[in-house]
């Protein structure tokens, strides 16, 4: 009785210790097979990295793409173009002091920059543009006329007087840089005179470019 009672004790001791190590494989195959496929997950989760970063950098040079072309676009709208003449009639000058001209006849004011009631070209954006001008005069008096950015002469022309020559001719032309609100303009030395015409004596610009 004790020794059969002995044998099942041990039967069910043995079967016990079997299951165990039989749950313990397979725990044991299954990390074995997790940590086999870990390389695996790894190298996709670079890839997917990878992919990210650069569909990123995708993004961000479409969106540079696209600022440049605004800037292109806006910069072919800004059209800054104008040219007028003294006007009148008769010589204008010689004064005491030095006198702002005035180009009352507008031929063109493409973007409204130049205004005929001072004689003032104001940059309505920063760039570089180019100024011409030019006077016709009679020879009695002389000639003379300075291009002013702000307070500063740019270039001037002019023609001294004589009594051989009945008229006298003249022209400049420049590159100026502006700064939004710089004020272009021309002045006439006090002494000097030039003639007022439809024709004649002008004052043009243009916007190059923007900068």
């Amino acid at each position: 009785m004790t020794f059969t009672v002995l044998f099942f004790v041990f039967l069910f001791c043995s079967l016990t210790l079997a299951q165990e190590d039989a749950n313990a494989t397979v725990t044991e195959i299954n990390s074995q097979r997790q940590f086999a496929n870990l390389p695996d997950t790894y190298e996709l989760l670079g890839k997917f990295v990878a992919i990210e970063e650069e569909l990123q950098a995708v993004k961000t040079r479409l969106q540079d793409s696209e600022n440049q072309i605004m800037d292109v676009r806006n910069k072919e709208r800004t059209k800054v173009i104008f040219s007028a003449t003294v006007g009148g009639g008769g010589h204008i000058g010689p004064f005491n002091t030095d006198t702002t001209l005035i180009y009352r006849r507008v031929l063109t004011n493409i973007g409204g920059a130049y205004s005929q009631y001072t004689g003032i070209f104001t940059a309505p954006v920063a760039g570089v543009y180019y100024f011409t001008i030019f006077f016709h005069a009679g020879g009695q008096y002389a000639a003379k006329l300075y291009l002013y950015k702000n307070n500063q002469v740019m270039v001037m022309t002019g023609d001294h007087p004589s009594k051989y020559d009945s008229t006298d001719n003249g022209g400049n032309a420049v590159f100026l840089q502006l700064q939004r609100g710089d004020m272009v303009y021309v002045r006439l030395p006090a002494n000097s005179h030039v003639w007022g015409n439809n024709y004649h004596t002008s004052f043009s610009g243009f916007l190059v470019t923007q900068i």
